[in-house]
């Protein structure tokens, strides 16, 4: 897909995706989030996320709602373990309108104290009810085991009692530690010139202050392999395999995220979806993931089924895992796996909003980003002999950490 970088003076980048739709979209991304973290202070990158809608110097809570709102536009945010994103979706004449907003909310937030009461209730209540669901929870407790001691393993939303300390001196502190100017994206996919976009890029974010990226993330390291039980008031077991995996910038990423979609990724024709829950019914979910970050990764295995049939379901996930291990697949089967994976990618560039943030993340990661046949090209790379490497370092059970919610009684 066509696109265009303007480096601002300041560092912040401004990327333009032209489209010859109506509808436009945009966002921001800023290359901070839950792993800049002190243990301390957790929750605080998407604590920041929920208050920037609240009050600026010159907008209320409602102000900011309805600035996009009021002509039909959907504003939302995000934050993960490496980003904080703000996104919109608007009619093509609200670019200036959207990237005002974006610059109001970010960079001029006053996040005042009766605010932050309300917002850390509303986050704690996010927490509690994220707790009443196993099969999210479970993933928490897990990343804390194969990250163990680095804030890579802490949850997103923090805890009740770190969210319940933050303060309005830890969150501009954390803006200045993390908001680097040369980590951010705004990105811009509609029907406007380029000159248009550094036009009115310029306009909003040529005046923030410069603030370079200086300080390198520590890498998390290797933490010992454990099988750990917990016993929970629940119906039903939930149960999650994995084990640190390839960064972003590693040679087997593609041919990671290859097995995985062959393994256990979309759609029901998964391995392990036609082994363990159509040929044996014995789970009703169950899947892969694999997530690279920018110097780690993770990958994880999850399924739910009854206490009963637990065991039969480890036996027949090793079985498969071993089967991928032992024998290379074939030309054909390959073929077939990479076939699926692209059409999926294609399908998903018809997301424009989701389109737009992965051009702009991969800006921040890269330098550059891959049009579809680049994509396409390193899928078709990858080999058999490939898949038998990877499958051998990241399905050996001596590497796996495992992690179970059984069910009390």
């Amino acid at each position: 897909m066509e696109y265009n970088v303007h480096t601002l003076p300041n560092g912040i980048r401004l990327l333009q995706v032209p489209s010859a739709s109506a509808i436009s979209h945009a966002c921001i991304i800023i290359n901070s989030g839950s792993r800049d973290e002190s243990e301390e202070k957790a929750g605080l990158a998407h604590f920041i996320e929920h208050l920037i809608f609240k009050r600026t110097k010159k907008r209320n809570t409602n102000q900011i709602l309805n600035r996009l709102e009021s002509v039909g536009a959907d504003l939302n945010a995000y934050t993960t373990k490496e980003y904080t994103c703000i996104h919109a979706s608007f009619l093509n004449p609200y670019l200036d309108r959207t990237l005002e907003l974006f610059n109001d909310i970010v960079f001029h937030s006053t996040f005042p104290e009766d605010e932050m009461e309300k917002e850390k209730g509303v986050i704690l209540d996010e927490i509690a009810s994220y707790l009443d669901q196993p099969e999210e929870a479970i993933y928490d407790d897990f990343e804390d085991l194969v990250f163990a001691g680095h804030s890579l393993g802490r949850n997103i939303l923090g805890s009740i009692e770190s969210v319940s300390r933050l303060t309005q001196k830890d969150i501009h502190q954390f803006i200045k530690n993390n908001y680097h100017t040369d980590r951010i994206v705004i990105a811009v996919l509609g029907n406007y010139s380029l000159n248009k976009v550094i036009k009115t890029g310029s306009k909003y974010y040529s005046e923030i202050q410069a603030n370079p990226y200086t300080v390198t993330r520590a890498a998390p390291g290797k933490a010992a392999v454990v099988n750990e039980v917990l016993n929970k008031p629940i119906q039903q077991a939930h149960a999650v395999l994995g084990t640190q995996a390839y960064s972003l910038h590693h040679p087997y990423k593609t041919g990671l995220l290859l097995l995985n979609n062959l393994l256990g990724g979309t759609g029901m024709s998964s391995i392990l979806n036609l082994q363990i829950r159509e040929k044996y019914g014995i789970a009703y979910t169950i899947e892969t993931g694999y997530s690279p970050l920018s110097d780690t990764g993770i990958f994880t295995l999850y399924f739910g089924t009854d206490k009963e049939k637990l065991d039969k379901a480890w036996a027949l996930i090793f079985k498969e895992f071993k089967k991928i291990k032992d024998k290379p697949f074939t030309e054909a089967q390959l073929q077939k796996a990479k076939n699926k994976f692209i059409g999926q990618i294609a399908l998903g560039e018809e997301n424009r909003i989701g389109l737009i943030i992965s051009m702009a993340k991969s800006l921040i990661d890269y330098d550059k980003i891959d049009d579809l046949q680049t994509v396409f090209s390193k899928i078709q790379a990858v080999n058999a002999g490939d898949l038998v490497n990877i499958a051998n370092e990241i399905l050996d059970p001596g590497n796996l950490t495992a992690l179970t919610f059984y069910p009390i009684g």
